[in-house]
């Protein structure tokens, strides 16, 4: 990053943490503070709403963490640069170290946090990845749509069906497209949804029961019943024995 005036979002739980990296920052001088935010979800909506060039996102947020809130940014355009900020002792943080992932270790440093700022950049999608194993469990989807990001929460998404290169995200509202694998969202998501169909993972708490389709025993279709939902969802026979198993 360059040397002209940048503009930054603070994100922590914590207020006396910001605290003292607002004060931090203003003591460099040369990044103006734009937003302060207490999860990532709130920081991911300042950094659209003041096209911030930099994110100090703290790792351990309610709602939303910092590493997630990281992924969700690399969709704004231009994606802002990113430092985290973390209490992680020295093992979890060989990952950071590994993968050129820059952080500031608690309590903050004022030389550390110049040099940080100075170097900051985006992350690469393979920066990310490699440090996905700290993330807690998504809480969003997020959907580029009209120059917008769109965070589709994930109690709220009843399945997820493969289609061509892209996965439907359908809430009771409406459909959302991602581009995604169903194969990496089902190792992810594998407590809360099952798969049902070779294209289709159902969230467990949106199923209702199964209703087997008139026909002799061989060709019997199973059908998914979804609560406050009229759908019904094709169940292969490959997947019918685990769907029955489930306690609705």
């Amino acid at each position: 990053m360059n040397s002209a005036r940048i503009t930054a979002i603070i994100a922590d739980d914590e207020a006396p943490a910001r605290s003292r990296l607002k004060t931090l920052l203003e003591d460099i001088g040369s990044v103006d503070i734009v937003g302060e935010a207490k999860n990532g979800k709130e920081a991911l909506l300042l950094a659209e709403q003041q096209h911030a060039q930099l994110l100090l996102l703290d790792i351990r947020m309610p709602q939303m963490d910092g590493i997630e809130a990281a992924e969700h940014a690399q969709k704004l355009s231009p994606p802002p640069a990113i430092i985290f900020t973390t209490a992680y002792d020295a093992y979890a943080l060989k990952a950071f170290d590994l993968n050129a992932v820059d952080y500031l270790l608690k309590p903050i440093r004022l030389e550390r946090l110049s040099t940080a700022i100075g170097k900051a950049q985006a992350l690469l999608p393979k920066q990310l990845a490699a440090i996905k194993s700290l993330q807690h469990k998504r809480t969003h989807f997020s959907v580029n749509e009209r120059n917008r990001i769109l965070l589709v929460p994930l109690t709220e998404v009843i399945y997820l069906r493969a289609e061509l290169k892209y996965v439907t995200v359908k809430t009771a509202q409406r459909e959302y497209l991602i581009e995604d694998s169903l194969t990496h969202l089902e190792e992810e998501l594998m407590e809360d949804f099952v798969r049902i169909h070779r294209n289709c993972l159902v969230a467990r708490n949106h199923i209702a029961g199964l209703e087997k389709q008139h026909g002799d025993a061989h060709d019997a279709q199973w059908l998914l019943l979804l609560k406050n939902q009229d759908e019904k969802l094709a169940v292969s026979r490959r997947q019918i024995q685990a769907i029955k198993d489930l306690k609705f």
